[in-house]
């Protein structure tokens, strides 16, 4: 079930990637931690993962494509819990020292060994069409802001308010179980500014005086995020003569939409002349990041995303994983954006910020 295409360095890092690169933000212990003892910091992310696995327990027995889905949905809570029992007690148990893509990594090999592709599959589904069907709506009250830094920061709002949408954080999880979420709310009710990282002024500023060429849009989940929060956000980019390449995953993890789905929820959302909106989209193109986890190592990218991406002058990376737990920090040749919401309180711990506090981070070539 491993992506099987060879990976290259992402090619718009900053070189050498070797030594100027590190994916994973959170530093869970450093060279001078005693290597055969967790240190807090590992234990409290370990806690994290450990606390997820009811949830997706559930998921997995209810998966109608698994024969045995509730006896193997145990095997995978009762494997992965042991594992990270035993990462608590010898951190290099299990290929460690764990760091949140390892964590991630050792999840998702359990439910592929037992047979879970896509245990989000049922509520992608739903949430895509549910969000398909407010499209035109979001673009249309975008189109209606004729400010240019008000509209900017509107399709901002929209792209974090979409993000809320992530079922691998266990209490959103439960919020969503409970009773789905309203964009627009979602839209009104982001945390005040200024955000834990705010570089929206800057942003809004150059957005009013260059228009990118080309650019690279890392996506994250299903449902309203890609739909209502991205998709709007790359249309105003074609319609301001960008070029858009929107890099998803290679194969599901969580509720992250992968590059099939997503070529399929652009189909779905164009018009007998390939018009998104009332916009050309024939500048726009789905690639597969050649990535199987909610978080991302851009030292590991397929080699037809280093094509596409290799002249491109705007990066953006959304989503909690690939933004803020990953690639916070990540230096890039081109102008650069890190979107996404805090959805763990060991993150706006490590960041100084409020639960459901937002980073914007804007960083110029």
């Amino acid at each position: 079930m491993e992506s099987s295409s060879p990976s290259v360095p992402f090619p718009l890092l900053q070189a050498p990637v070797e030594s100027t690169y590190r994916a994973c933000t959170i530093p869970y212990r450093f060279p001078s931690d005693n290597p055969r003892k967790a240190t807090p910091v590992e234990i409290q992310w370990i806690d994290l993962f450990l606390n997820s696995v009811p949830s997706f327990r559930q998921r997995a027995e209810n998966d109608p494509t698994v024969p045995d889905a509730p006896a193997k949905a145990e095997k995978f809570a009762q494997r992965y819990t042991a594992m990270l029992e035993e990462l608590k007690k010898n951190p290099e148990s299990n290929g460690g020292p764990p760091d949140c893509i390892h964590l991630c990594r050792l999840r998702e090999l359990i439910l592929r060994e037992l047979g879970f592709t896509d245990i989000f599959k049922k509520v992608k589904d739903e949430e895509n069409a549910k969000a398909m069907s407010l499209f035109e709506g979001v673009v249309q009250r975008n189109d209606e802001i004729e400010d240019d830094g008000k509209r900017a920061e509107n399709l901002i709002r929209g792209i974090l308010a979409g993000n809320i949408f992530d079922l691998g954080s266990a209490q959103l999880a439960e919020v969503f179980a409970k009773d789905g979420m309203s964009f627009l709310a979602s839209c009104q009710n982001l945390v005040s500014r200024p955000w834990v990282i705010d570089d929206l002024d800057a942003f809004k500023n150059k957005w009013s005086n260059k228009s990118w060429e080309k650019a690279v849009i890392f996506v994250d989940n299903s449902g309203a995020d890609i739909i209502l929060g991205i998709l709007p956000f790359a249309r105003e980019l074609l319609r301001r003569g960008t070029k858009v390449i929107l890099a998803a995953n290679d194969m599901p993890s969580i509720n992250d939409v992968t590059y099939l789905e997503l070529v399929e929820i652009i189909n779905k959302l164009k018009d007998e002349n390939g018009k998104l909106a009332g916009v050309d989209a024939s500048d726009l193109l789905v690639a597969n990041s050649g990535n199987d986890l909610p978080v991302i190592d851009l030292s590991s990218v397929s080699p037809e995303l280093a094509y596409l991406a290799n002249d491109a002058d705007l990066v953006v990376l959304e989503g909690m994983g690939r933004a803020i737990e990953t690639n916070l920090y990540a230096q890039m040749k081109c102008d650069s954006i890190k979107i996404g919401m805090v959805k763990h309180p060991e993150v706006a711990q490590f960041l100084g910020g409020r639960l459901y506090d937002c980073v914007f981070k804007f960083n110029e070539a």
